[in-house]
């Protein structure tokens, strides 16, 4: 008769929780499929986002066309057309032509219009002083290929990107059940925890840099352009795609640091005292991150180093209300602070 005593508890079936005992080989077969299936998810994002590649530029050229509602100082920007071909764009010193007023507005267009007086064909001019929001947004600064090849590749390049964000919550399921299986009950649950906590951060940080930043980089690097005495008319298609698509990546990577922080913490190498202390070095760090996570532009590089800032104070700032929670816990059940930190509660073992 078998003693009871070997049977598993309950408690211990529940904190295993593990899946099943697998051969070096088994799981290295469960990594060829899950190789496979994630690569061939990319795949198909690769190919229905390169047939989308018309609408995926459209996105990425939201944020170019907004840097030209951004009106700073006093430049202004006259259109010369003819019906609706653009004759011209200049940058007058004043807001005076001649006798023309353009105004104060940022953009005017100075419409050319033919007209017949006998037998002579005549011009006159008339200046439009409060341009409709999508002609503004036509003024935008153009992008430009000039390289055969480059529409192409860059082409590849953007599916490739959209691809993989596509693809992301199929990739990330088939890694899932590659790894989950081999995780205790409570690892999964902290995994899962900090997995959500991650991807909505990453996406939050996407949105930022997407929906606030981006435009004001791009309206930065024109007027610095416009400082040096250089005039921007155009940027090159590709390297513009691979700003826009860098920048947005490291962004979403840099909102990562309270999750890479937070997980430290509770695993205990670090704690509220030492990320306090580590304050004055992180500043530091995060422009060095800043750096390294976006494109070589200042103003990207410094908002960065703020963002990262701010998300490093709040992380401290769940520091302490872990450890006061701690302390407050301890001082109820009468335990010290290290046998607080490893309580069942806390994730200790």
């Amino acid at each position: 008769m078998a003693d009871p005593t070997d049977e598993p508890r309950p408690e211990e079936t529940e904190e295993d929780g593990g899946g099943p005992v697998k051969t070096f080989l088994e799981h290295l077969e469960d990594l060829r499929w899950m190789l496979i299936k994630s690569g061939a998810a990319l795949l198909v994002g690769m190919i229905v986002c390169l047939y989308a590649t018309h609408q995926v530029v459209s996105i990425l050229k939201r944020p170019l066309q907004h840097a030209a509602l951004i009106q700073v100082g006093h430049t202004q920007k006259a259109l010369v057309r003819l019906g609706t071909n653009t004759l011209a764009t200049l940058e007058p010193p004043t807001n005076r032509i001649g006798p023309l007023d353009l105004g104060t507005n940022r953009l005017v267009i100075i419409q050319i219009e033919p007209f017949e007086s006998g037998t002579n064909i005549l011009v006159s001019l008339r200046v439009d002083l409060n341009p409709p929001p999508e002609e503004v947004l036509a003024s935008a600064t153009d992008l430009v290929y000039f390289d055969p090849a480059a529409p192409f590749l860059s082409s590849l390049h953007l599916a490739f990107f959209a691809g993989i964000l596509l693809a992301a919550p199929f990739i990330i399921y088939f890694v899932a059940q590659f790894v989950l299986p081999a995780l205790k009950i409570k690892e999964k649950k902290y995994v899962l925890r900090a997995f959500g906590v991650g991807v909505g951060l990453f996406l939050v940080g996407v949105c930022f840099c997407y929906f606030f930043v981006l435009a004001r980089a791009l309206k930065f690097a024109e007027l610095f352009a416009l400082w040096m005495g250089v005039k921007v008319p155009v940027w090159r298609a590709e390297t513009y795609f691979s700003f826009v698509t860098k920048f947005m990546l490291g962004m979403g990577l840099g909102f990562e640091l309270p999750v890479v922080l937070l997980a430290l913490v509770k695993i205990g190498i670090l704690d509220y005292q030492k990320l306090k202390a580590m304050r004055r070095y992180m500043v530091v760090i995060n422009l060095i991150l800043g750096a390294l996570l976006t494109t070589p532009e200042i103003f990207t590089q410094v908002v960065m180093a703020i963002v990262l800032q701010m998300l490093y104070e709040v992380s401290v700032g769940i520091a302490w209300y872990w450890e006061r929670k701690e302390k407050k816990r301890a001082a109820e059940a009468g335990l010290s602070d290290d046998e607080a930190r490893s309580s069942p509660e806390n994730g200790g073992s």
